[in-house]
């Protein structure tokens, strides 16, 4: 059972992108939840690093431990997820062991993105500051809401009585208000102000 996966290390610049739902159909090909919207990386990906599932998602996993390298057939979309085959995986039985198993790529592998287009994950962690150089926080995640995604960025604000607390900004992230996205500097430049 399961010959198709190799013990290996999580590579240096893994970037969690899904994770296995269940099986689908009765040929060993997997569901997959992917952790974007525009799966590329997931669905062009040959090989996938997978992880246990955490023990209260799936309590008493034993399919492997540590992390395991796979070769990846075939992924498509279907619906709102990712339908994936594993080489040498044509058994359900196998494919249901892997269930709520964490699917990591190497960042260097996702497709090279486009002009004035970003990875998520590249954006996390940059620091924003408006026009006028006035620092507004760090981007601690983004979400998305239909038409277009939202940086949420958090900031330290000292109240009243000299405590510290975190608060948290959401800017559109649109060209309206999005001005530049230095990548390289860690930064983001915003029309945006402190008061909004």
């Amino acid at each position: 059972m399961l010959t198709v996966l190799e013990s290996t290390g999580l590579p240096a610049d893994a970037i969690e992108v899904g994770r296995i739902l269940d099986a689908w159909g009765v040929k060993g090909w997997l569901k997959v939840l992917p952790h974007s919207t525009q799966p590329e990386a997931l669905l062009t990906a040959k090989t996938w690093f997978l992880q246990a599932p955490d023990a209260k998602f799936r309590p008493g996993f034993s399919a492997f431990k540590g992390t395991v390298r796979v070769s990846v057939d075939e992924s498509k979309t279907h619906s709102d997820s990712v339908v994936s085959k594993l080489a040498s995986m044509d058994d359900r039985n196998d494919a249901e062991a892997l269930r709520g198993c964490r699917i990591f790529l190497p960042r260097s592998s996702f497709p090279a993105a486009t002009t004035d287009e970003y990875y998520w994950v590249d954006l996390i962690g940059l620091n924003v500051v408006n026009r006028e150089g006035i620092v507004l926080g760090c981007v601690r995640d983004l979400m998305t809401t239909g038409p277009h995604s939202v940086l949420c960025v958090e900031s330290q604000m000292t109240q009243e009585d000299g405590q510290e607390v975190a608060t948290e900004r959401m800017i559109p992230f649109v060209a309206a208000y999005v001005d530049t996205v230095d990548l390289p500097g860690k930064l983001i430049t915003v029309d945006w102000q402190p008061d909004y």
